[in-house]
């Protein structure tokens, strides 16, 4: 048979009419924006702070306008820019370890043909997702301890115990180990169900060319959730600044602090604890504007290579 192309017609209803006919849909639409005008877009209004000399008190447009003052204040303090680095240390050795394994889980789940010891191995890794991050900082604490099962296991081969919870070169394998452990599980759910839309038939015509499993998953799985693996990469990147603040306050200490401190800490000591609220406002309105650049590159650079993106 000839394959003809398709040419899809374009709607132009207008979007008022849409409204009016599936009302009945788009009302459940109304509690998730009221939630992010709310919650989400209106506190941006005080970003304002930034630009301003604001020292407390519910009126934030009547304070000394310094216009990018409190900008060159932080631009010029080395323990941001050590912050800063952290942060971005941090976070692109988590996303380069995270990403691969979690995928790769995935795809060795998806090849479980028991459906009770998949349904079970399932259930085991998502569990640490829900796990209090409270919880978590203190198991990791104990488990790195110097009476920990590590550091147990390290006296018995005959090695000298390691303080590794002070030890600052440590730190980034701590918080990348105990992230992948407890995101591991969780982060498979969309990858999983973007290979059940996987069109069978092409499995099917791949075993009758004799193609292995491992075939399989290179030329047709991983390509069928490509989109999927795009999507998710560019709302990783887009947060490479964005570390894990709770775990990070809960594990690190100033012993720590030349390879822990990140952004989020840093912002939280200077406007929660240094009540400097203006200054802290300018940290994370930057750490904002990197985020969004950083999206939207890698948006245009998936679009331009897997024609697939946010937008």
């Amino acid at each position: 048979m000839t394959a003809q192309a398709q040419v899809k017609a374009v709607d132009t209803t207008p979007l008022w009419r849409h409204v009016k006919k599936e009302w009945k849909l788009y009302s459940f639409l109304v509690i998730p924006v009221i939630y992010f005008i709310i919650f989400k877009y209106a506190p941006m209004i005080g970003n304002i702070i930034a630009f301003r000399k604001y020292r407390g008190g519910p009126n934030i447009f009547g304070s000394e306008w310094v216009g990018f003052t409190y900008f060159e204040m932080f631009m010029k303090d080395p323990t941001f820019w050590r912050a800063f680095f952290n942060d971005l240390t941090l976070s692109v050795s988590y996303l380069v370890v995270k990403f691969p394994v979690t995928l790769i889980f995935a795809l060795l789940l998806n090849e479980l043909r028991n459906i009770k010891w998949k349904k079970f191995v399932q259930t085991v890794s998502y569990l640490p997702h829900f796990i209090s991050m409270v919880i978590v900082a203190g198991m990791v604490k104990e488990i790195v301890s110097l009476n920990g099962p590590i550091n147990s296991v390290l006296a018995s081969l005959g090695v000298d115990k390691i303080s590794f919870i002070s030890l600052p070169e440590w730190f980034p394998a701590i918080y990348v180990t105990s992230g992948v452990w407890q995101s591991l599980g969780w982060g498979t759910i969309l990858y999983l169900a973007a290979m059940t839309g996987i069109n069978t038939s092409l499995y099917e015509a791949a075993k009758i060319d004799g193609a292995s499993r491992l075939r399989l998953a290179m030329h047709v799985t991983i390509p069928g959730i490509l989109p999927t693996v795009m999507v998710l990469l560019i709302l990783d990147i887009g947060s490479i600044l964005g570390s894990n603040f709770e775990k990070i306050l809960l594990l690190y200490n100033p012993l720590t602090y030349e390879t822990a401190d990140v952004i989020s800490t840093y912002v939280y000591r200077m406007g929660i604890t240094g009540g400097n609220f203006s200054y802290a406002t300018a940290v994370g309105l930057f750490e904002g504007i990197i985020g969004l650049i950083l999206v939207t590159t890698a948006n245009a650079v998936s679009k331009r290579t897997t024609k697939s993106g946010l937008w």
